[in-house]
């Protein structure tokens, strides 16, 4: 059996059946597969276990499709019809899990005869059954499944309010100071000679780094850290009230606890003992690198008194540009998106052995570009680049899979939406691309698996950053660089400026790590201590956390998008960080070593969900992961 793409609408008209009618079509798949299931006791485990696969393959697609809509769609209208098909997929996969007719089907299953992958699929679906509140009484699982319901009401409520929350300052043009001249030319003063700027990230990012004027910082950070507000305030109190809820009900004391039993760190309480273990680590070089920077900063403002985030990433880059000869600018320079988006093509073609072969299919959008990842002629999967800012669009940088690939099934088929600027990127820019790409890859290249459950990037939610995260040593590495940078001149970016900017970066990684930290921190105590003041707490938070201080009086916390997806468990990106950083070391002789690159690949990314994330990690670098490379990176070894 050969799988198939998916069949876009070919006509505007057509996305508003397809976001109805696609979802509605695989939830009635999935209760004549559950009717059968609880009609004919006669089946073998094998075979109910094949059912089941039937039904996570349909309610996969349909939450996908529908949830990549809801987020990235031009037409309100069909966000909106997406939107509340998410909500009915994930109202349906809650619901079964309560279903006592369904659990009966499995509880007793005979594990004889089963092979390894139906034994693993058996025994992380009756743990599913536990974890969604099957052994409660009816009541308790009628509040459990109302609780699950209005937990992803209000995580979309909370995620849709952040997409349509964009804002926009002006200020006078001369306050542009210090910032490229593409850009100055791109934001033309109006009849009343000031300047627009919004909260999308070509002109956040380019501002926050370049802006001399510290008013135009101020402003334009002050606006996207109030995203959101005050819309989210309520939505994301009631969020952490459900989830604690929840969790109760379901017997474990908080959010935390729940969350992490099916992860690799194993248990709330060790969130905050991983976070100390990070605290530990970074502190010292943290407060030796904070007062260069607020000594930098007087000679600014003679008076400050503190760094505040709105100050953070231009004082670093003025501190690399003058102490270590790397000019952001400059660095920029090099860095056009048509050649960024050609250079991640095919520096990740030659590391893992496959085309990006260009398609012409239809999509939701006339950025998005289509593309056939292929090896030895055969067609691995399909991917779709959506990179640019539009109302109404997801305003982050992610990965969203489309369809859960199975083998002979369901071809693999994910998303970047991103939001870059059409002309130069910074190149925080390039390594974010790299690491988004990461995601992608590993979702099509995990995606020849037998049962969808263990599809693509389906493994411990603490470990699925590792591999975007190491991606992005590629976009650190000169000999990588050279090939599809190029400057106005067509000149590569020089082998020593590169060399330069890895010196360069390593100042500054303690705050990093300490800036992370922070929203650790909010992530875990929000879920956790509930406090009544998010704002304060948020605030005081990120304050005790790090040397570099919040900017006071907003609510970031309103768009903190994280806070739905992760939850309390934000500890993730350096958890795998940890990993990635170890990860790396496996390829001691070169990032583009096709011997290495081979054994990463079917090891860690082939493998998908289908074993332990320890187990992948030890298969790759032939011993348990360790902190050591971590530690030895912090310290800029």
């Amino acid at each position: 059996m050969t799988a198939e793409p998916l069949p876009f609408p070919s006509e505007a008209a057509g996305w508003a059946a397809f976001a109805a009618e696609r979802p509605a079509e695989r939830l009635a798949r999935v209760a004549e597969i559950d009717a059968r299931l609880k009609a004919e006791p006669a089946l073998t485990t094998a075979e109910r276990l094949e059912l089941w696969n039937d039904a996570d393959i349909a309610l996969a697609e349909a939450l996908s499709e529908a949830y990549v809509l809801s987020e990235a769609h031009p037409d309100a209208a069909v966000r909106e019809t997406a939107e509340a098909q998410v909500q009915a997929v994930e109202s349906v996969s809650a619901a079964r899990l309560l279903d006592r007719e369904l659990w009966a089907s499995f509880a007793d299953a005979e594990g004889d005869g089963l092979d390894d992958d139906q034994a693993r699929l058996l025994a992380h679906l009756l743990r599913d059954f536990r974890r969604g509140g099957v052994g409660l009484d009816d009541e308790g699982r009628e509040r459990a499944r109302q609780l699950s319901d209005r937990d992803t009401e209000l995580s979309l409520t909370f995620s849709r309010n952040i997409r349509d929350g964009r804002r926009e300052i002006t200020v006078a043009a001369d306050a542009l100071a210090g910032m490229p001249q593409d850009f100055i030319d791109a934001h033309p003063a109006g009849g009343d000679g000031r300047v627009t700027l919004s909260t999308d990230y070509p002109d956040l990012m380019p501002i926050r780094e370049y802006a001399t004027d510290r008013a135009t910082r101020v402003a334009l950070l002050s606006a996207y850290n109030d995203l959101a507000w005050p819309d989210n305030e309520a939505v994301l109190a009631e969020l952490l009230e459900v989830r604690a809820e929840r969790a109760r009900l379901l017997g474990y004391p908080d959010w935390a606890d729940y969350e992490t039993e099916t992860r690799m760190i194993g248990g709330g309480a060790e969130i905050p003992a991983f976070l100390a273990r990070l605290d530990e680590a970074s502190r010292d070089a943290a407060e030796a690198e904070y007062p260069l920077l607020l000594e930098r900063l007087r000679r600014d403002v003679p008076d400050a008194d503190a760094v505040s985030t709105a100050d953070f990433w231009y004082l670093l880059s003025a501190i690399k540009r003058e102490q270590y000869d790397v000019d952001a600018q400059l660095v920029r320079s090099y860095f056009p998106f048509e050649r960024v988006v050609d250079g991640v093509l095919d520096v990740t073609g030659r590391l893992l052995d496959v085309e990006y072969v260009p398609v012409d299919a239809p999509a939701w959008h006339d950025d998005v570009r289509t593309f056939d990842v292929v090896r030895d002629g055969e067609r691995l999967g399909r991917i779709h680049l959506d990179l640019h800012p539009r109302e109404g669009k997801f305003n982050h940088a992610a990965c969203f899979p489309l369809a859960p690939g199975v083998t002979g099934r369901v071809l693999p088929e994910a998303t970047l939406l991103c939001n870059f600027s059409r002309g130069k990127l910074e190149h925080d820019e390039v390594v974010t691309f790299f690491h988004e790409f990461g995601h992608l890859v590993h979702d099509i290249l995990g995606g020849r698996q037998r049962f969808a459950r263990f599809s693509g990037v389906s493994t411990e939610w603490d470990f699925v950053e590792a591999p975007s995260q190491l991606l992005e040593e590629w976009a650190w590495d000169a000999g990588v660089l050279a090939s599809f940078s190029a400057d106005d001149d067509g000149e590569p970016i020089p082998a020593d400026l590169v060399e330069r900017m890895r010196t360069a970066d390593a100042f500054g990684r303690a705050l990093e790590v300490r800036r992370q930290l922070g929203h650790a921190n909010v992530s875990y105590h929000l879920h956790v201590d509930r406090p009544a003041d998010l704002q304060s707490e948020t605030e005081r938070l990120y304050a005790t956390t790090s040397p570099v201080q919040p900017l006071k009086g907003l609510h970031s916390y309103a768009g903190f998008g994280h806070l739905t997806g992760y939850g309390a468990c934000y500890y993730t990106y350096q958890w795998s960080l940890v990993i990635a950083r170890d990860l790396l070391s496996g390829f001691a002789d070169g990032l583009m070593d096709p011997v290495v690159a081979q054994r990463y690949r079917t090891e860690v990314l082939e493998r998908g969900g289908s074993r332990d994330a320890r187990d992948l990690v030890e298969a790759f670098l032939g011993r348990a992961s360790s902190f050591d490379a971590y530690r030895a990176w912090l310290a800029g070894d």
